[in-house]
Parts: C-alpha cells; sequence; structure tokens
C-alpha cells in the first residue's frame, strides 16, 4: 500500500474514532449526572479521548452495583417498617422547617428522631480512644466496631487489648474495616494478623477484589467511624483507629498529626449508630445478627433527665440520593442566625456555595474553620479556589495552625441544631463515600461545640480578604486547576 494513502487512512481512522468516542460521550455521560461533573468528564475526553474514556470505564460509575443498592432499599424498607410508630415529644414545638428537615432524613433513611439522649465531645485524640476502650470494658454482649482506617499500633494497642479481653470474657466483637484503605497503611498484615489472633471476627468493607467477584468503583469507599458497646454507648465522629500520624513516612517527616472530634452518645441514638453497623454487616458478610446484639431504640430507656434529640443519617453511593448534601442544605437554608461550619476537606458543589453566600447575604453569621496546611494537594488547592468568593460574601475563614491537620467533621446552626460525624463537605463526601452524620437538637450539645469551636479561633488565625487578593498567580492557576479536577465523579 502506499505510504502517503496509508498515512491518510489512519489519520482518518484516528479520526473517525475520536468522532465516535465524543458522541458516545455527549449522549451517555450526562445522564443522571450533574452538569458541572458532566462537564469535566466531557472536557477530560475530548482534549484525551483514548486516556479519558480508559479512566471513564474505570472510576466513571457513582453508584454501588444494583444487588447492594436494592439490599440497602431492602434493609431500609425493614427499618422502616419497624419504627412506623416512633415520635418525638417536642416536635410540635420546634421550627417548622426543622420538623421538614427531620421528615426528610427519615424519608431518605428511614431512620427518626429519638428523644431522651446525652452525649459528650471529645477532643483529644488520644482521650477518645481510650474512651472506646474502656467502653469496651464493660461489655457484657456485644462489641461493634466499624473504621475507614483501622491499624494496631502504639496509640491503638489499648483498644486491640480492650477487645481482646472481652472476647476471652464471651463477648461477641466484630469489626468491619475499609479493604483499599486499612490495607494501605503500614503493617497492615500484622493489624489483622492480630484480629484474628485475638479472635475478633472481622470483615472488609467494599472490598476490590475481582478474581473472586468483588468488585465495584475502586475509590467507592465506606468512609463511616463507630463504636457500639451493647446498648450503653456508642462514639461516632471523624477519627480513625490509628496514630494520628497515620503512621505515615511523609506525614511523619513534615510533622503533621491529625486533630479530630469524636462524640459519645447513650440512650435510644446507641440502636440508630448500631443499625448502620448492622445492615453494613449484612451487607457485606450476608449474616443477619441475631437479637442479642440489637435492641430497637424503642425498647432502650431514656437517659434521665438527658434532653438531646438525635437523628442518624447514613449516606453514600448505597442510596439514590446524596442524603448528607441534602441535610446540610436543608439546615443552612433554615438557619436564622449563625453558621459555623468545620471540615477538612472543603470542596462544595454549586448548591452548597449559593447556600453558604446566600446565609450571608440574609446577614448570618457565617463562619469556616479549615486547615492552614493541606496534606492532599489536589483537594487542598480546589478548597483554595473556593476562598475569594467565600470572603467576599462575608464568611469568616479561620485557618488551624500547622502542623495539625483539623479533620474534625461537624457543623453548629444557631444555637440549638448541630450535625457530627464522618462527612466532609466535599464532593467525594456528598457522592463517592459512604458517610454517617448525627443530628442533634439540643442548646446543651451546642455549648460544647461552641467551646470546641473557639479553641479553634485561639488556635488558629483568620484568612481576611485583602491577605487572599496578595496570593500570587501561580497559586491561584494551581486553584483553578484543581477545582476543575474536582468535579469528575
Amino acid at each position: 500500500m502506499d505510504t502517503l494513502l496509508f498515512t491518510n487512512l489512519s489519520w482518518v481512522v484516528a479520526l473517525a474514532v475520536v468522532v465516535v468516542i465524543d458522541v458516545v460521550a455527549l449522549v451517555y455521560i450526562p445522564r443522571d449526572r450533574k452538569p458541572t461533573a458532566a462537564m469535566a468528564w466531557l472536557l477530560l475526553i475530548f482534549a484525551l479521548p483514548l486516556l479519558g474514556i480508559l479512566f471513564y470505564l474505570l472510576i466513571g460509575n457513582f453508584r454501588l452495583p444494583e444487588k447492594r443498592r436494592t439490599e440497602q432499599a431492602r434493609i431500609d424498607g425493614i427499618i422502616r417498617d419497624r419504627t412506623a410508630g416512633a415520635t418525638t415529644a417536642d416536635a410540635a414545638a420546634w421550627p417548622r422547617w426543622f420538623q421538614r428537615v427531620v421528615e426528610q432524613n427519615r424519608t431518605l433513611t428511614a431512620l427518626p428522631a429519638v428523644d431522651g439522649n446525652e452525649a459528650s465531645l471529645i477532643g483529644d485524640y488520644q482521650a477518645s480512644i481510650d474512651a472506646m476502650a474502656e467502653a469496651i470494658g464493660t461489655a457484657e454482649r456485644y462489641v461493634h466496631v466499624e473504621f475507614y482506617i483501622v491499624s494496631w499500633d502504639d496509640t491503638t494497642r489499648g483498644f486491640f487489648a480492650a477487645m481482646e479481653a472481652a472476647v476471652a470474657r464471651g463477648v461477641s466483637v466484630r469489626l468491619l474495616a475499609d479493604h483499599i484503605a486499612s490495607r494501605k497503611v503500614t503493617d497492615a498484615d500484622k493489624t489483622f494478623a492480630e484480629l484474628d489472633r485475638i479472635g475478633v471476627k472481622w470483615a472488609w468493607m467494599l472490598p476490590v477484589m475481582p478474581l473472586k467477584g468483588k468488585y465495584q468503583r475502586p475509590d467507592l469507599r465506606n468512609h463511616r467511624k463507630l463504636v457500639v458497646v451493647d446498648d450503653k454507648i456508642a462514639f461516632v465522629g471523624s477519627q480513625n483507629l490509628i496514630d494520628r500520624t497515620y503512621n505515615a513516612p511523609k506525614n511523619i517527616k513534615r510533622g503533621l498529626m491529625w486533630q479530630e472530634l469524636v462524640t459519645s452518645v447513650r440512650g435510644p441514638i446507641v440502636a440508630e449508630v448500631n443499625t448502620v453497623f448492622l445492615s453494613d454487616w449484612l451487607i457485606e458478610t450476608g449474616e443477619r445478627l441475631d437479637a442479642l446484639e440489637h435492641t430497637p431504640a424503642s425498647e432502650i430507656a431514656p437517659v434521665a433527665e438527658a434532653s438531646l434529640t438525635c437523628q442518624l443519617v447514613p449516606s453514600g453511593p448505597g442510596y439514590d440520593t446524596e442524603n448528607n448534601l441534602r441535610l446540610f442544605l436543608s439546615l443552612i437554608h433554615g438557619a436564622t442566625e449563625k453558621v459555623i461550619l468545620t471540615s477538612p476537606y472543603f470542596v462544595p458543589d454549586e448548591a452548597m456555595i449559593y447556600a453558604i453566600t446566600t446565609a450571608c447575604q440574609r446577614g448570618l453569621d457565617v463562619q469556616l474553620f479549615v486547615s492552614e496546611l493541606g496534606d492532599q494537594a489536589m483537594v487542598y488547592h480546589a478548597q483554595r479556589s473556593y476562598y475569594g468568593v467565600l470572603l467576599e460574601a462575608g464568611v469568616r475563614i479561620f485557618l488551624y495552625p500547622a502542623p495539625y491537620i483539623l479533620h474534625s467533621k461537624h457543623f453548629s446552626i444557631d444555637d440549638d441544631i448541630a450535625v457530627i460525624g464522618s462527612s466532609n463537605m466535599d464532593i467525594r463526601s456528598f457522592s463517592l463515600n459512604m458517610e454517617m452524620s448525627l443530628l442533634v437538637k439540643g442548646a446543651s450539645f451546642v455549648d460544647q461545640m461552641r467551646a470546641v469551636e473557639q479553641d479553634y479561633r485561639d488556635k488558629g488565625r483568620e484568612l481576611t480578604l485583602d491577605e487572599w487578593r496578595q496570593e500570587p498567580a501561580k497559586a491561584t492557576f494551581l486553584d483553578g486547576v484543581a477545582r476543575l479536577a474536582s468535579a469528575i465523579n
């Protein structure tokens, strides 16, 4: 064949392939996807057709397999039937908008709000793990543990010893760990060998094992963190079960340490935290645990003189809706005085930015706490890309100082509503990670959170609009590029 003819034919074929890829992408990618995410994918595919389409085939599906979503829906139906008569005594006195938020949460997750709870915040890293270990030391029936990252190290050794002692007493101890996140930490094999040695029954969450028929998009992860002991006490928050450096050489070299916030809860809400664990255990293992390891919230007595109403809101790609995002947006839109946000990875979608800036325009006091340093470059720069529009709208931004990474995830609304849990305010937590948020109604809990927020202010510094406007062009260029990439989901 003539060389020129061959070259021309090659170019025609290549062009035809690119056109086919682009047309198929235009037809398929925007379906059931947010416009910003669809546009980011299309830009990638138009710029790098073959690489872009391969990347899309690898991580383009932002939902878990249908079998898992169907099972989650079936479990939600069971929960809804069993809690059909659940009511809260003070609901009639709540603002109408907040009643609707609680109703929305129940519609999306099946879990009702429950009265008669108490909660205490723990901001000291080691103290929170020690408190969990102490609670495990009182277990008589069961201990349920679920973390994104699990590691056996000097920080968590007491926690593992408490689980070992509980097993020796005949207590059922079960643990769930995210497969990808926990496998990649230092000495992961030793951690799970230790769990086997002490007799803990454990399983991977969202395992990526294609040869065993266990596969979904690799970056769809279970990011929840919880501990439940009998029906007496539960712990939820941002902290993983690992040393505060994450035992990562790069963190140790930079001197980075994670700052967390955990809450212990007592009362009927413990049953809802346990329900999330039981659901995840059933989906991952196929094992339905008996009544000895689950008591309905209606059968757990309220804590004497406790005044908190709580509702748990699980979310993630196992659901058809972004439950956490809807909760956050509804609360911000309902706020009348204050919105105080804390998120280590703050990469909001357009709806969240509008809610926050609109709150400023309504005259609310809006504050955001983030880290001065970043541990993930792309997320850090994407987060920074929003500082300008937030500061111009009137949001006060406080930077938590180095060498700490402020990893706490919570926010407060006015003086009697707060949320704490595992969810960041970023696109990943809204769409790709399985998360868990605890909604709390009660001034006493918000008072505790106000003290935490003041501690952040005292230790950090406020970023001003004038200072931000002095940022070099190179940094803001990187921020913009990262922002575009962050929309891919």
